[in-house]
């Protein structure tokens, strides 16, 4: 769609690049931006060309440029960047009259076709070469939308609202599998480790964020299939601190599909009506460590 006041950022994913057109009404309030105080991606790339006459910059960067990232879903490949409006004082350098903005970018290609002759190179490998790697697992974790039918374009939520997070595993020629999710926990930097952490989800696979008295976070049964595993979490931030972004990083494994479910492979909710942990499937003995926290006994 062109770049208008109305639609200010326009995006073309090409081939082998992306091709950002940005309007300098920004905000749609007739004031222009100035195209300096605009950037692409995390290395913040400048724009290689403007119209005074329409008023708009470009943007064009491969796809791993400018500090893009790649993320691959069982579907597609999905080159990830973000273009970045930072205000300079012009004039009086005490004071600007416009926000700073982040607007994310996005270009989805298929996995399982080709484009053109082109477009699979250099993201696919000759096939003599991907042989040796036909049993590698490929894992997925996504924001779904509330119907589950596709992922969720946006990544902000209100509180109030509820996660619906997805994980899968693609299996390539393995014997089936099934999917669990072993932890989860949420940071307010990209390192789980950091300070403050949140466990959502521990013990090999206990959601004990669901344990909470006013929370209804839990997996959903029954599964879509073995090798996917879905689970709602209520919207939350962390208490005493106001920045807006949170990182959940999860710990996905897989065991055969005709093993068992054990206290260490397992899918585990609490249940606030009885009280009672209950698992996706298995017995419900296999979730009773959720409650003494001694999962890690069984070895």
């Amino acid at each position: 769609q062109a770049a208008a006041p109305l639609h200010p950022v326009a995006v073309q994913c090409q081939e082998a690049q992306m091709v950002v057109t940005v309007h300098r009404d920004l905000f749609g309030m007739g004031r222009l931006v100035r195209a300096a105080d605009l950037t692409l991606g995390s290395d913040a790339c400048l724009p290689v060309a403007q119209s005074a006459a329409e008023s708009t910059v470009t943007f064009v960067a491969g796809l791993h440029e400018c500090g893009s990232t790649l993320q691959i879903t069982p579907d597609s490949l999905i080159y990830k960047t973000s273009l970045s409006y930072k205000p300079t004082p012009s004039g009086n350098l005490v004071i600007v009259r416009t926000n700073a903005a982040v607007v994310p970018i996005e270009c989805h290609y298929p996995r399982k076709s080709n484009v053109s002759s082109n477009a699979i190179w250099p993201t696919w490998a000759p096939f003599h070469s991907t042989l040796s790697v036909e049993e590698r697992l490929m894992f997925s974790l996504r924001l779904m939308n509330d119907d589950w039918s596709t992922e969720r374009l946006s990544n902000g939520f209100q509180l109030g609202e509820s996660l619906y997070l997805q994980a899968d595993v693609v299996s390539g020629g393995h014997v089936p599998l099934r999917l669990f999710v072993d932890d989860c926990v949420a940071t307010l930097s990209p390192d789980r480790s950091s300070s403050p952490r949140y466990a959502l989800i521990d013990l090999s696979g206990c959601l004990v964020d669901g344990r909470s008295d006013d929370t209804t976070s839990a997996f959903i049964s029954p599964r879509p299939r073995q090798e996917t595993l879905q689970f709602v979490v209520d919207a939350f931030k962390f208490a005493g601190d106001d920045r807006n972004l949170i990182y959940i990083t999860c710990h996905l494994k897989v065991s055969p599909a005709d093993q068992a479910p054990n206290p260490l492979n397992k899918a585990c909710s609490f249940n606030k009506a009885s009280s009672l942990w209950a698992p996706v499937e298995g017995t419900g003995d296999i979730c009773s460590c959720c409650e003494t926290g001694n999962c890690l006994l069984y070895g």
